[in-house]
Order: structure tokens, then sequence, then C-alpha cells
């Protein structure tokens, strides 16, 4: 008996005395010491013979020299090419890019210190710009470190320049504010911004004109109920005060939507107009329906002579023709804004599409009403003396408001919530998308009203890899691009090519995603913002 210790780097193993196996990749032929060879996946035809039998050994070793008696060994390897795995630490993200304005605010830089820096041109995400300069993030560390000396001077550099912005910002609402009383007091001859001027068409001049008359209507209902001590002409100076009330809440709501949005509020202001109609809703129930339910319960309950109605029946005349103007006015908004649209007048009055428009439509509707409800009730009380009839009508009037009320805290509440666009308009824009040729399915689609007909579109896309590479073929030199590959010889010169298009396919799959943001936008003004997430 013998036996061989065989060792590769830190590999050892003690071999049989009277056989050696060698497990290989592609064929292993071994030799017992008494000459036999057998081959590897081989069968025992005698089934007995220890001698037969294959033992495998896992070794990685690339020669085996054996000192005894055996007559040869024949080993034979095969080898398979492997790109060394890499490992992407620290050291590889420092060269990821960033631009010129991050470089300047981030790392306290001028732009005459980026001059010095390698720029490198890439794709722009946005549609006006074709491509941007950028530049290597481990080029702007070490230009920052070497104009300001160490890490910590960088960040007392920072902290200073937070500082001073802090202070600017204090100091700009400090001239903001002087520059409103200067205005109070001597006069604004800015000329009409673009917020003012819009109460002079559209829903602001509805709400302007519903403010007018309904504060108009609310000084005589006034007169007439103290003249008279009527409840209903009560319940209708209430009515037409909260109606004033809750229309200039809607005109500011209007110039708050009116804002450009900021890093704050990067999607705008169009939700104030559904706050402040929420707002209005909730004041119409507490101001309106409370009070008029208050004094019509009051009524029965300490019922009280009235006097006479003759003032009382011209000023609800009065209103009546004024309420009903301004109702024709909403209308007539409201029936452009629909036509526009492609809906009828119920759909965009359910769907709130206009909150401004539909608060002064609801509250003009049952201004109308009211009046007549409260002129019903005080003729009744007039011709029968019961001064009950005219109390009930209080009651009439201030549940009509807070029907009313109930109504827009509804539709408000449901637009501020983000609801869903119509099932149509959500399958035009998902067959738009599935009958381009480079996406092969989509998943996961949102479609949400933002309000004011601007709707946010989101959905998961699997594009067709194939076509993407195809497009970005397409482009290429053939000629070219086949002698590239003919020069690739080494496993270094083929990862260099396969980076360099395989990173210029990605930025394909890039422009073909503004391609496809883009045409949504353009065949649906209603589409603001859309965001699509490769899958």
């Amino acid at each position: 008996g013998w036996q061989v210790s065989m060792k590769s780097g830190s590999l050892s193993c003690i071999l049989p005395c009277n056989r050696l196996p060698v497990q290989l990749m592609s064929q292993v032929r071994v030799y017992t010491s008494n000459g036999q060879k057998k081959d590897l996946g081989s069968q025992d035809t005698n089934g007995s013979a220890r001698g037969e039998t294959l033992h495998k050994v896992e070794t990685g070793i690339s020669a085996v020299a054996l000192m005894s008696d055996l007559t040869c060994v024949s080993i034979f390897f095969k080898v398979k090419a492997v790109l060394k795995k890499r490992e992407y630490g620290p050291k590889y993200t420092q060269n990821n890019f960033i631009t010129g304005v991050r470089a300047i605010n981030e790392f306290c830089l001028k732009s005459s210190d980026l001059d010095q820096l390698r720029k490198i041109k890439r794709r722009s995400p946005h549609d006006d710009t074709e491509t941007f300069t950028v530049y290597l993030r481990s080029d702007v560390e070490a230009k920052s470190l070497e104009v300001w000396g160490s890490p910590e001077a960088l960040a007392r550099e920072r902290k200073r320049r937070k500082e001073a912005e802090i202070k600017y910002r204090e100091n700009l609402f400090r001239n903001q504010r002087l520059l409103w009383e200067y205005r109070e007091f001597f006069g604004n001859t800015k000329p009409r911004s673009s917020t003012a001027a819009m109460f002079f068409k559209g829903p602001g001049k509805v709400v302007m004109v519903a403010i007018c008359i309904n504060g108009l209507n609310f000084f005589f209902k006034l007169l007439a109920w103290v003249y008279t001590g009527s409840a209903s002409m009560f319940s209708e100076a209430i009515h037409s005060l909260a109606d004033t009330c809750n229309q200039a809440l809607l005109a500011l709501g209007i110039s708050q939507s009116a804002r450009t949005p900021d890093p704050s509020h990067p999607y705008g202001f169009t939700n104030m107009r559904y706050i402040a109609s929420l707002i209005s809703g909730v004041g119409i129930f507490m101001m309106g329906a409370g009070l008029s339910w208050y004094h019509g319960i009051m009524g029965l309950l300490h019922p009280h002579p009235v006097e006479s109605l003759l003032w009382a029946y011209c000023i609800l005349a009065g209103s009546l023709v004024s309420e009903g103007a301004t109702l024709l006015v909403a209308i007539n908004e409201i029936r452009r804004s629909a036509r526009a649209k492609g809906l009828s007048f119920y759909q965009y009055v359910v769907q709130s599409r206009d909150p401004s428009t539909n608060v002064v439509l609801l509250e003009d509707a049952a201004a109308v009403l009211s009046v007549a409800v409260a002129a019903t009730c005080m003729g009744l009380t007039s011709l029968t003396g019961n001064p009950y009839y005219d109390s009930v009508g209080s009651l009439g009037v201030g549940t009509l408001l807070g029907t009313v009320s109930a109504f827009l805290i509804y539709t408000n509440t449901e637009a501020l919530l983000g609801r869903s666009i119509e099932p149509e308009q959500l399958q035009r824009l998902t067959e738009l998308l599935e009958s381009d040729p480079v996406v092969r399915a989509i998943h996961d689609v949102k479609a949400t009203d933002m309000g004011m007909s601007k709707v946010r579109f989101k959905a998961e896309v699997d594009f067709d890899g194939r076509v993407v590479t195809r497009s970005y073929l397409e482009k290429q030199d053939i000629e070219q691009l086949l002698q590239e590959i003919q020069q690739v010889k080494t496993l270094e010169e083929l990862e260099a090519f396969m980076l360099k298009h395989g990173e210029n396919i990605v930025d394909m799959l890039g422009a073909e995603v503004d391609r496809l943001e883009k045409d949504l936008k353009q065949r649906n003004p209603d589409v603001r913002h859309v965001d699509l997430e490769i899958l």
C-alpha cells in the first residue's frame, strides 16, 4: 500500500492506497495500482470487484504528479472564461454625475471653478433641451477640497451660507411687509396683475357678481327684518350674509389657486378652490342652516305677532330678481365649461369640475327657492294671523341650506381625496400606451383627477428590450459597429464594448419613456403629470 498527498493552493487530500480517483470536467480516466483503467461514469460489469469501485474527490487540482508505480495518468481540462465579479463600493459610486447647479450649491464653488473640470454631455430628461453638461462627483469633491482646504472648512462655509439664506428670507419678508404698508397708505399704482384679471372672466366673474348682489340683499333683508320682526325674513338675511361670506372665501380660493408651484408644493395650489368650497359648505351649514333652525324653533316656542309685511314682500321680490340674475350667470358659465369638456350639465355639477361656480350655482338656486318658501309662509301668516307659519318657513329655509351644504361637503371631499378619472378616459390612455411597439404590457394603472381639469397618470410599463435595442441599432453605423466587434479579442475589450453600448441602450430606454410621456400629454391636454415606472 501507498499513499500520495496532493496539494493545490490550500487544498490537501489523501488518496487511498490502491486506487486514484480524479474528477474532471470532460473526461476522467482512473488507473489502479495493477495497471487497469476505468472511465468515469461506466458501470461495473461484474458488480462485485472491489478494485473497480469509483470514488469522487471534488478538487480544483491544476496538475497532479504521482511518484508511484502507476503506469500513466491522463488528465483533460476544459477551461471556461468567466469575467471577474466586481465589487461596487464607495470608490465606484464616487464616479456618479452631478449637475453644475448642485455642484455650486452643495460644494460652495464658483462657476469658474467648474471650468477646469471634465465636462460630460448627457441626455436631458426635459423636453425643451437636447443635452446638458454634468461633472464627475469625485472631481467636484476634489475641487472643493482644493478650494476650501479641508472638509471642516467646507462644512463651516455651508453653515455660513445657510444662515445667510435664512437672514435673506427674513429680510425679504420684512421688505414685502413694508411694501404692502406703503401701498395701503399711498395707493397701489402697479398695473393689474394676472390674478386680478381672473375675476373679470370665467368663475372669478361669477363669484364677484354673486358677492356684490348678495351683499346688497343682506343689507336690505336686514332692514326688513328690523322693521317687521319676521322669522322668515331673519332667515333670509342670515342666508344672504352666509352667501356673501362664503363667496368671499371662494374669491380667496381662486386667487390662491393661481399661485405658481414651488419646491414645497410641486403640483401647484389648484386644490385651494376645493378647500375654499369645502369650508364654504361647512359655513353654510353652521351659519345659514344652524341660525335658521334656531330662529324657527324659537319662533315656535315663543310666537309673537308679525308687523306689516309690505316692505318685506318688496325686498323679497327684489331679492328674487337679483338672485335669479346671478343664478343665470352661473348656469351660463357651467354650460359653456361643460360643453368644452364634452360633459352634460348634470355631470359637470356632480363631478365638481369647477367648485367655485358650483357653489354659486347651488347657493343661488337655494336662495331663489328659499325666497319662494319665505314669501309663501309670510303670506300664510298675513292671511291667517298665525305666526307659526312664519316659523315653519324659517325651518324650511334652514333645511334647504343644510341640504345644499351637505352636497357641497360631499363633492369637495371626494375631489380632495383624489378620485379616479372616468373609465372611458382611462381606457383611452391605456390603449394609447399598449398600441406603442416598445411597450410589451402595462400594469398597476392609476389616473387621479387633481382638480380643475388636471390629471396625474401613473403606470408600470414592461418594455420590449428587443424593440428598444433595435431602435438603438437603427441610429448606429452598422459597419463601424461590426468593426468594433471584430476588434474585440480579450475579456477587457469585451467588457468595455458591452459597457459602452449597454449604457447607450439604457439612455435609449429613457428617451422612449420621455417620448411616451410627451405623446400622452399632447393627445390628452388634461394629463399634466405622467409617471411611467420601468419593470
